[in-house]
């Protein structure tokens, strides 16, 4: 099975963009979505997102106050 770290990475790239552009993403994963210009409707979706593919609870809140992508899957790495 992939990673969590590799599993985000596709999530990202295969539910979210900005202005019609892929996420370029750092390769320490050390990027804010939010910062980076995701729509707060696109974090709420993206965090439904995270809950299926993991099974664990994300709240559209949760997804919101993780500082970092790094941060996320930290988070997730933790539950898991």
């Amino acid at each position: 099975m992939a990673s969590t770290e590799q599993r985000i990475r596709n999530l990202i790239a295969e539910n979210l963009a900005i202005d019609g552009q892929p996420i370029s993403l750092p390769d320490d994963l050390n990027i804010s979505l939010q910062k980076a210009g995701v729509s707060s409707v696109d974090l709420v979706a993206f965090a439904k997102v995270v809950s299926r593919e993991f099974g664990v609870d994300f709240t559209p809140e949760d997804c919101v106050n993780v500082e970092s992508v790094r941060e996320l899957v930290e988070r997730l790495d933790a539950d898991g």
